[in-house]
């Protein structure tokens, strides 16, 4: 069972958009299904759909993908 801290520390990173889901897996060995689930069962009703709505169109979420779009300001 993750303490209240340690649970907070894991839905802040999902929650940042500057956060890779694969930095997020690395360091907390939570990948982005996983995240989802622990932010649903943690967060209030309200918050949660906006952020699954938000990191539904957000890209950069993963590196490979945050890598072509750095590419492309360039």
């Amino acid at each position: 069972m993750l303490s209240d801290v340690n649970v907070s520390r894991r839905v802040e990173s999902a929650r940042e958009n500057r956060t890779l889901f694969e930095a997020i897996e690395a360091q907390f060995e939570l990948n982005e299904s996983g995240a989802a689930t622990l932010m649903r069962s943690h967060m209030k009703a309200s918050p949660f759909p906006m952020w699954h709505k938000r990191m539904a169109g957000q890209v950069t979420k993963h590196r490979a993908q945050h890598r072509g779009q750095s590419n492309s300001h360039h």
